[in-house]
């Protein structure tokens, strides 16, 4: 019997002076999605390693991750399940480093312009704007609920 392997992701929500960080995405089709700065969990990586690493490789901006929104499981159309880790974290400094190949480009986005984008169908999944939202009502907790050695 194989054993059920969920994909375990990160994701980061940075928010600066009322705008988010969000990098667009060309995934082959007629118009580029928006996501949160996310990416796979690496072998031996500790998560908020991750989030920070994923934020810089596709958006260019050094973090720090300050909290934990909390894990969201999605199934995706093609039927693979993702187990997403979302952080917030602090924007500290921009980064001249490549972006990572099919980024196009980040952007910092008001909550209007995401709900547009969001109306469009260009979020590249419905978590975009639900960890916002999460964000915004204060549900976030603290690090030290993930316990990793």
């Amino acid at each position: 019997m194989k054993r059920w392997s969920p994909r375990v992701t990160v994701a980061s929500v940075i928010e600066r002076g009322g705008r988010y960080l969000l990098v667009e995405e060309d995934h082959g089709g007629p118009f580029s999605l928006y996501n949160q700065p996310a990416g796979h969990l690496e072998p031996g990586e500790r998560l908020t390693d991750a989030a920070v690493r994923e934020t810089r490789e596709e958006a260019g901006w050094q973090v720090a991750i300050t909290d934990y929104l909390g894990l969201y499981v999605f199934t995706a159309a093609d039927g693979l399940v993702f187990h997403s880790h979302a952080f917030v974290g602090l924007p500290l400094a921009h980064l001249d480093n490549a972006l990572d190949k099919g980024v196009v480009a980040a952007h910092w986005l008001t909550l209007d312009e995401i709900d547009d984008l969001h109306r469009a169908k260009r979020l590249r999944s419905p978590l975009v704007m639900q960890r916002i939202r999460d964000l915004r009502r204060g549900q976030c907790f603290t690090l030290d609920v993930i316990r990793e050695r």
